[in-house]
């Protein structure tokens, strides 16, 4: 049998593995695509629990629109293309800000991934949110959790706000979208550091919102964000394309996202893998950071004493720095958490879900970050996927089983 598995952008990766190996390949649910600018269109007419975008714009005497960063594949430029000759004809002024939360900011191939054509006519009113800049964040109050709310000046200061998001299943927050452009998308440092220790605890999962901390503190310290808001949520299908988009009340419009969203990445499973292969595809591949997420999924459907087998090629690196740091300097997962139990950095859950998933199981790794950098952080390094299938069926026997979860970062294998 030969495997191709997407690799980077354009790229792929093939193998051939023996047929008389148990192979399943695990996709996100096939969903009937419409007319793309029809679905935005027929959202923007019926928005949950709120007027119309037209009567949302007919007194804002200014606006501030939020969008997600390169990491996402939210379908920015898309939506734009449906609502920003309405806007633009008001006369208000518009701003937009890049919701990075603590990611760096976009490369100029990166802003027209994000915006396309219109970059070049609104690039003067863009904002790069920086979560470290402490002079451009204004304090708002405390979640009930004591999560100290900083947010970026321009989200204070503008009149109105649209949100142009997606929803998708998170590995510790449940869900992407609806209140995650505020936090983390344009919150200070300290308050994302704060809301994000929350993810050390086991109710914080995907899929998970009742009893999940970090998503119940994202929702309180929204609280104190008393702006009129306009959001626009989409869910996209296996291809990236747009399925679903739901618009108007930040809650309605996230919680009606959520329900398209499972129709299309939570996936059901018979049973667990000795082998699981995760896929991480473009644009989720940008950095290892990133790319963890394809691990966290890929554990819910790997055997006790398995070897998941991550496939992404973290185009920019390591990414974030204190989670690499804090795993290059254990000697083992137990010391990891040991650790992070003294204290706590922004990253570090990064570093516990890693950790955690290394007392049990192996992690292997085959990406374009260089073998020893990739084993110091309990990632066994390979140079093709067909070395790392060969050495896997190797050791784990002729009757192991093998499963490829083909979007790692947003299909959520359910055993039922």
């Amino acid at each position: 049998m030969k495997i191709s598995l997407p690799y980077g952008k354009d790229g792929e990766l093939t193998a051939e593995i023996n047929d008389a190996i148990s192979t399943s390949f695990l996709e996100a649910n096939d969903v009937a695509i419409g007319n793309p600018v029809e679905v935005i269109e027929q959202a923007m007419n019926n928005p949950c629990k709120s007027g119309t975008l037209a009567q949302f714009l007919s007194d804002a005497r200014n606006l501030l629109i939020i969008v997600n960063d390169a990491t996402r594949p939210t379908p920015t430029k898309t939506v734009m293309d449906v609502i920003w000759d309405d806007i633009k004809n008001r006369g208000i002024k518009v701003n937009f800000i890049i919701a990075t939360g603590a990611h760096r900011g976009p490369t100029e191939e990166e802003y027209i991934q994000i915006f396309g054509s219109h970059y070049e006519n609104i690039k003067d009113k863009i904002i790069v949110h920086d979560a470290k800049k402490d002079e451009e964040m204004i304090f708002l109050g405390k979640s009930s959790n004591g999560t100290e709310m900083y947010v970026h000046k321009a989200g204070v200061n503008a009149h109105k706000i649209i949100i142009i998001g997606s929803v998708e299943p998170h590995y510790f927050a449940g869900y992407t979208g609806g209140r995650k452009s505020f936090l983390p998308g344009i919150a200070g440092y300290k308050t994302i550091e704060q809301n994000h220790k929350l993810a050390l605890m086991p109710q914080a999962s995907a899929l998970a919102l009742k009893g999940n901390p970090v998503h119940e503190d994202m929702i309180d310290a929204l609280k104190t964000v008393e702006k009129e808001i306009f959001s626009i949520m989409t869910v996209l299908d296996k291809n990236h394309k747009i399925y679903a988009v739901t618009a108007g009340d930040i809650h309605a419009s996230f919680e009606a996202a959520i329900d398209r969203a499972n129709e299309v990445f939570a996936v059901s499973i018979k049973k667990k893998a000795d082998i699981v292969v995760s896929v991480v595809k473009f644009p989720a591949d940008i950095d290892l950071y990133q790319a963890q997420k394809g691990i966290d999924n890929g554990k819910l459907a790997l055997k006790e004493g398995g070897i998941l087998i991550l496939v992404a090629k973290c185009r920019c690196g390591i990414g974030g720095k204190a989670f690499a740091d804090l795993l290059s300097s254990c000697d083992s997962p137990k010391e990891v958490l040991d650790t992070i139990e003294k204290g706590y950095k922004l990253g570090y859950h990064k570093a516990a879900k890693m950790a955690e998933i290394g007392l049990w199981a192996e992690m292997w790794g085959v990406t374009d970050i260089e073998p020893d950098t990739l084993e110091k952080l309990f990632i066994k390094p390979f140079n093709s996927l067909q070395n790392a299938l060969d050495a896997a069926i190797k050791q784990k026997g002729g009757n192991a089983d093998i499963l490829f979860l083909m979007d790692g970062s947003l299909t959520v294998p359910m055993v039922k």
